[in-house]
C-alpha cells in the first residue's frame, strides 16, 4: 500500500461530522454506578457499536461478563505481513456530581472557545471518537490489522479488569493504544509511560471503653484521636516528603510541570507550597504519596468536651510503576505499627492493591508513534507519567506480553476530568486523530523492515 500523505487533510475535513458524533456521545448519560439507569449505558454502548460498524468494522460483537456493562469488541484482519493495534477507550462517565457547579448543563455539549464541555467529552468519549476517526480517515480500511476494545464500566470498576488476561487470544496484538491517559499541557502531544501503583492502609486506635470528660480527666486519659494524629504524622518528614523506609522513589527524566504550572492546575490557594521536595514528577509520578483519604472522628458541629476513646483512618498509598504495591502496602503497615505514639499502639490492617505500570519505550511502535505525534502536532512528543492508575494495562498487556503498550489521549491537564466542567479541546481531538492515523502506516512499514532483516 502506498503511504498516504493526505491524512490529515482527511481528518480535517472530517472534524465537523466528527464534533457533532461527540457532542451526540457525550448527551447520552452513560453512568455505569449502580443506582443509575442502565439504558443509557447501553444506549451508548450501541451508538459505538454502529459508528464503528460505519467506520468500516463489520466483525463487531459484544462481550458480556457478570457484573459488567456490555464491551465493545470488533477485529479487522491485518493484510499479509502487516502488524495487529488493539485500540482501547471507554464509554462510560463518572456521575456529574452537583450539577449547580456546572457552568453548562454536564450532559448537554456545549462549544465554547474550541472545546466541548460535558461529562466525559475528555474522559474518554473523544477517545473513542478518535479511533473512529482514523478507521474513517483509510476509508476502513487501514494498513495493520485492527482490534477495537471500548469498555462500558471503566469508571466504576467491573469483572472486565481480569478478563484479557484469561482470554488472551482475543487480545493479541503487535502494539497497543490506551486511549485513556492525555498530555502534559494542551499542545504539547505525549506519551505516558509509567504509572504509580495503589494500596489502601486503614489506621484504627481504642484507647477507653467509652468518652470521659475532657475537663475531668484530659492530660493523662489516652486521646485515641491525638495518637491517630501523632501516628500519621510520622509518615511524613518536616517537608513533606514520604519517610516510610521501604517506598521507591526514583529520578524523573521525562517531561515535567513548573511549580506555578502544578499550583493553577491543582488549584492551589495562594502562597500555599507545594508538599514535597525535589522535582515535581518525581514526587507525583516516580515516588511514594501517602494520603489521608478518609476519618473517623468526631465532627465539630456536633463534639461533646470528651476525650476521645476510638479513631480511624482510611490511606490512600501510591507506589513507584516497578514496586510491588503489597510490597508498598507491608512497609507502611509496619512504619505505622512501629510507631506507638505515647506508647499506644495502632492497629493496621490493609486494603486492596493495583499494580502500577511501566512500559518498554525502544520498539517500533514507539518510534512509530513519536513521529506521527510530530506530524499531527507539529512539535516534538515527550515522555510524561500518570500518578493514578489503569488497571486494565496490566490485564491487557499479560495477554499479549510481546506487545508494545503506549498511553496517550486527549485529555489535557487542565480538562477536568472527574471534576465540574469537564471539557475536551477539539484540537486534542484532531491532533489524537492525526496521530493514530499516522502511525498505522508508520508502524506497518517499520514493522515490514523489520520483517525482512
Amino acid at each position: 500500500m502506498e503511504p498516504r500523505t493526505d491524512l490529515a487533510a482527511t481528518v480535517d475535513a472530517l472534524m465537523p461530522e466528527l464534533k457533532a458524533k461527540l457532542e451526540r456521545l457525550v448527551s447520552i448519560p452513560s453512568i455505569a454506578f449502580p443506582d443509575y439507569p442502565r439504558e443509557n449505558v447501553q444506549r451508548a454502548h450501541d451508538f459505538v457499536a454502529e459508528e464503528l460498524r460505519s467506520a468500516g468494522i463489520d466483525d463487531i460483537r459484544v462481550l458480556e461478563l457478570p457484573r459488567t456493562a456490555p464491551v465493545v469488541y470488533g477485529r479487522i484482519p491485518a493484510p499479509e505481513g502487516a502488524p495487529t493495534v488493539l485500540l482501547y477507550a471507554h464509554y462510560d462517565v463518572q456521575p456529574p456530581g452537583d450539577a449547580e457547579l456546572w457552568h453548562t448543563p454536564p450532559f448537554r455539549p456545549i462549544e465554547r472557545d474550541g472545546a466541548i464541555y460535558g461529562r466525559g467529552a475528555a474522559d474518554c468519549k473523544a477517545n473513542v471518537i478518535a479511533h473512529i476517526a482514523a478507521l474513517r480517515a483509510y476509508g476502513g480500511t487501514p494498513p495493520v490489522g485492527v482490534i477495537v476494545v471500548i469498555e462500558g464500566q471503566e469508571e466504576y470498576g467491573s469483572d472486565f479488569d481480569d478478563y484479557p488476561a484469561a482470554h488472551p487470544e482475543l487480545f493479541r496484538a503487535d502494539a497497543m493504544l490506551i486511549c485513556d491517559a492525555g498530555n502534559l499541557r494542551a499542545g504539547t502531544p505525549t506519551l505516558v509511560t509509567a504509572l504509580r501503583g495503589v494500596a489502601d492502609v486503614f489506621v484504627e486506635v481504642r484507647t477507653l471503653a467509652a468518652p470521659v470528660h475532657s475537663g475531668q480527666f484530659g492530660g493523662a486519659a489516652p486521646d485515641a484521636l491525638l495518637a491517630l494524629m501523632a501516628g500519621l504524622a510520622t509518615l511524613h518528614d518536616a517537608d513533606g516528603n514520604v519517610a516510610v523506609p521501604g517506598l521507591r522513589r526514583d529520578t524523573w527524566t521525562g517531561a515535567d510541570y513548573t511549580e506555578t504550572e502544578f499550583a493553577e492546575i491543582t488549584g492551589m490557594t495562594p502562597d500555599m507550597p507545594l508538599l514535597g521536595t525535589g522535582p515535581i514528577g518525581e514526587r507525583i509520578w516516580y515516588g511514594p504519596a501517602i494520603t489521608v483519604i478518609g476519618l473517623d472522628a468526631p465532627a465539630v458541629e456536633t463534639a461533646a468536651s470528651a476525650v476521645v476513646p476510638y479513631a480511624r483512618a482510611y490511606l490512600n498509598v501510591r507506589v513507584h510503576p516497578e514496586q510491588n504495591p503489597a510490597e508498598g502496602q507491608r512497609a507502611v503497615i509496619e512504619h505505622l505499627r512501629r510507631a506507638r505514639p505515647f506508647g499506644i499502639p495502632l492497629t493496621v490492617s490493609g486494603g486492596d492493591v493495583g499494580t502500577g505500570f511501566a512500559a518498554g519505550t525502544d520498539g517500533p511502535a514507539y518510534t512509530a508513534m513519536r513521529a506521527a505525534m510530530a506530524k499531527a502536532w507539529g512539535t516534538d512528543a515527550v515522555d510524561s507519567a500518570m500518578g493514578g492508575s489503569i488497571p486494565l494495562t496490566n490485564s491487557m498487556a499479560a495477554a499479549a506480553p510481546h506487545a508494545e503498550v503506549l498511553m496517550l489521549g486527549v485529555e489535557d491537564a487542565k480538562c477536568n476530568m472527574h471534576g465540574y466542567n469537564e471539557r475536551v479541546l477539539l484540537s486534542e481531538l484532531r491532533n489524537v486523530a492525526v496521530a493514530e492515523a499516522e502511525f498505522f502506516q508508520l508502524f506497518a512499514r517499520t514493522f515490514a523492515e523489520r520483517a525482512v532483516r
